[in-house]
């Protein structure tokens, strides 16, 4: 218990709070101290459920009152103690075995175990690279080059476009650092992608994986699992011939992907038949080609001929995404299906790319709004151990949309990572509304 001298009374507005109605009110005594710890103890009082039914909004509401008399610092101490709950979460992730995967060349695979060379990391190593780069805190770029010298001394597995994802978020530590160890792991790699990584029609690299090869198909996916890592080492490296390669991936991925009627992009392509198999407007891949748009023009330099097209290409699919964001702030599964679950690791790719668009002036009227409730329903889908809630499964090619609406929910490095991303940049815009109430 806090010393008294220490502890003020507050009175709050609970209007989203399940166990009060929308009128009442209530006078708490709060101690000082760190405002996770206020919401997790305290508000208890007002709703034995509050991690489950708070609403972003509330709390903010409630870091404008408890800063009059001091007890908050910001409102972003609060991301910033989710984002150590989600290293948390993602370091902690384990291979249960509720899945059998093997691999083409015998081996188990494993999506789900954080010290696992797959895409799953690959993506949560880029989280943890961009809390790195956001916070410049020691001990995240110890635990990422000690994953890295882990898997480098054991041996790499063998090249795809799903294994290549790690080395994006190496490539991106070896850019600030430079780093001897990771040169010719970087360079080595890169230059195995592309000339020795399967093609289809027209140059676009073909969707292979640890566990089948996928003849004559383009997926979402491959543009963030491969073409952002060639973007990143060929502008750090200064061989412009991999930012080349990953421009052109951008482009031919997006002639057979890209939907002319919504703006929304098709989960795949095959050459066998010229289709987009289900035609499934599916959330994560969406959710793949916001994010991968937008961090190709942080992660190089992009013709400017490209970068009007992709923005464009970018600005149509906002718009529609705009249109189909539910009333919790969440996105479905299958964007357009009603029917299909709400889904978090898109929700949050999404959000970090809305809010990212809205703050660089990208996209139509709405997006920071739409990217702030966005925020909202992820800091709703973060457990107390860190782990995120609602994240589907890895999710193949679907050739009906039921496929898609049976996908399974496990908690997995994409998962973390898509959250952190949109934490991260929550940052930027928290910080702008504090700044205004304080005003």
């Amino acid at each position: 218990m806090a010393p008294a001298r220490a502890r003020e009374a507050v009175l709050i507005e609970t209007p989203h709070c399940c166990a009060m109605s929308s009128s009442r009110t209530r006078l708490l005594t709060v101690p000082r101290l760190p405002v996770f710890r206020i919401a997790m103890l305290h508000l208890d009082s007002v709703c034995k459920k509050f991690s489950d039914c708070a609403n972003f909004h509330f709390v903010s509401f409630l870091f404008r009152k408890l800063q009059g008399g001091g007890l908050v610092s910001s409102a972003n101490e609060i991301l910033r103690t989710r984002l150590d709950l989600l290293v948390s979460g993602i370091t902690g992730l384990r291979d249960a075995g509720a899945f059998s995967e093997p691999n083409l060349d015998g081996t188990a695979g494993d999506y789900i175990s954080f010290d696992s060379w797959e895409w799953p990391q690959g993506v949560g190593l880029y989280g943890l690279v961009r809390l790195w780069q956001a916070e410049r805190t020691a001990a995240t770029l110890d635990l990422l080059n000690d994953w890295y010298a882990r898997h480098v001394e054991k041996g790499l597995p063998s090249l795809n476009i799903n294994t290549t994802a790690p080395m994006l978020a190496l490539s991106m530590i070896w850019r600030e650092t430079k780093d001897p160890r990771w040169t010719p792991v970087l360079d080595g790699w890169a230059n195995r992608l592309i000339s020795q990584a399967p093609r289809t029609f027209g140059g676009a690299f073909q969707h292979d994986v640890s566990d089948k090869i996928n003849k004559g198909e383009l997926w979402d996916d491959t543009l963030f699992m491969a073409a952002l890592f060639l973007a990143s080492y060929g502008e750090g490296s200064g061989r412009r011939e991999l930012v080349d390669e990953a421009e052109r991936q951008f482009l031919l991925h997006a002639h057979y992907l890209a939907d002319r009627e919504t703006g929304l992009w098709f989960h795949g392509w095959t050459f066998d038949g010229w289709h987009n198999f289900a035609r499934a407007r599916w959330a994560r891949g969406n959710a793949w080609i916001t994010v991968g748009i937008l961090d190709l023009a942080d992660l190089a330099t992009i013709s400017p001929a490209v970068r009007i097209a992709l923005n464009a290409m970018l600005e149509s699919q906002i718009a529609t995404l705009l249109k189909l964001q539910t009333p919790s702030g969440a996105w479905r599964t299958l964007l357009d299906d009603p029917s299909s679950y709400e889904e978090t690791s898109a929700t949050a790719g999404f959000g970090y790319g809305l809010l990212k668009a809205s703050r660089l002036g990208i996209g139509p009227a709405g997006c920071r709004e739409a990217g702030l409730r966005a925020l909202d329903f992820v800091l709703k889908n973060i457990g107390s151990d860190g782990t995120v809630a609602n994240v589907s499964y890895g999710t193949r090619m679907g050739h009906d949309l039921q496929f898609y609406r049976d996908i399974p929910i496990q908690p997995t490095g994409y998962g973390q990572a898509l959250a952190m991303l949109c934490l991260v940049e929550g940052l930027h815009h928290v910080g702008k509304n504090e700044a205004r109430a304080s005003a």
